[in-house]
């Protein structure tokens, strides 16, 4: 049997349970595709994305749904070695992959204030520039129900918020176009298992800015002590992780002191005294 058909056959087998079931599962609770829609995945050479690649590609196959599907990588300027593990692995998992280049590395590399939040929007930026190229309505990202739990404590702990990450958002700048993430009921160690078992070796961080500014030693982000800190907690409690993920789904506002949506700010103040007038 070919590795491919390998790797499909994992998917829907030994990682049904684990992997298949919930990717299809958030598609069908969060009505992430529709009928006729045309979804742009992207690619960024780690573990995640590619998986959602061939997940995406199984639900093409077997799924109710009739959908298209294209698969993207942008070449922010990767080194080269880098650049070919993403191509040597397309070609293995048998991934249509059309890789476009940008330089968004040279621009932010000299930028002393916040280069990865930079970074970040310029990536936005050029792939929803190419959805809307390629005739997508929609553009997939491979985060997993780890990055939801993280994103939402580092919302509280550093940013003084609560906010998590949402399974789809309509976006601001590019009328029509909508981001989904598919992967957010599946957990990171599934994620790692898959890969393992199939033998695969993704990208990690290809950061030119990182190998260039830092050492092994330095760098140590704030999602990394935020991953440590659900670790430590899952072993008081093993359930922990899940109740972080199910408390952005049950909250209680008569007990929150203040809500904020679309920019409008609202005191639980407000209302306090006009509950007991009626």
């Amino acid at each position: 049997m070919e590795k491919y058909k390998e790797i499909e056959r994992s998917i829907i087998k030994k990682y049904r349970k684990d992997i298949y079931s919930k990717f299809v599962k958030a598609v069908s609770d969060y009505e992430l595709i529709k009928e006729n829609d045309k979804v742009m995945v992207c690619i960024s050479g780690g573990k995640d994305s590619f998986l959602l690649a061939k997940c995406i590609e199984e639900l093409i196959r077997h799924g109710k749904v009739k959908f298209e599907a294209k698969y993207v990588c942008m070449n922010p300027g990767y080194n080269e070695k880098n650049r070919e593990l993403i191509l040597s692995n397309a070609k293995l998992m048998n991934i249509d992959l059309e890789m476009f280049e940008s330089d968004i590395f040279n621009i932010v590399v000299d930028i002393d204030k916040s280069p990865c939040y930079l970074c970040a929007r310029m990536r936005r930026g050029y792939l929803y520039s190419k959805a809307q190229e390629l005739g997508c309505n929609k553009i997939a990202l491979g985060h997993h129900f780890n990055d939801v739990i993280e994103t939402t404590l580092l919302s509280m702990l550093y940013g003084s918020e609560i906010k998590t990450m949402m399974p789809k958002l309509h976006s601001e700048n590019f009328e029509g176009l909508e981001l989904i993430r598919p992967l957010v009921l599946v957990h990171e160690d599934d994620i790692i298992s898959w890969a393992n078992f199939n033998d695969l070796h993704f990208l990690n961080c290809a950061c030119r800015f990182t190998e260039e500014h830092f050492s092994k030693n330095d760098g140590e982000s704030k999602r990394k002590e935020i991953k440590e800190l659900i670790k430590e907690l899952k072993q008081i409690n093993p359930n922990v992780d899940m109740n972080i993920f199910k408390a952005t789904d049950n909250v209680n506002l008569n007990c929150i002191y203040g809500t904020k949506k679309d920019g409008v700010y609202t005191s639980f103040l407000d209302n306090y005294d006009k509950k007991n007038k009626s």
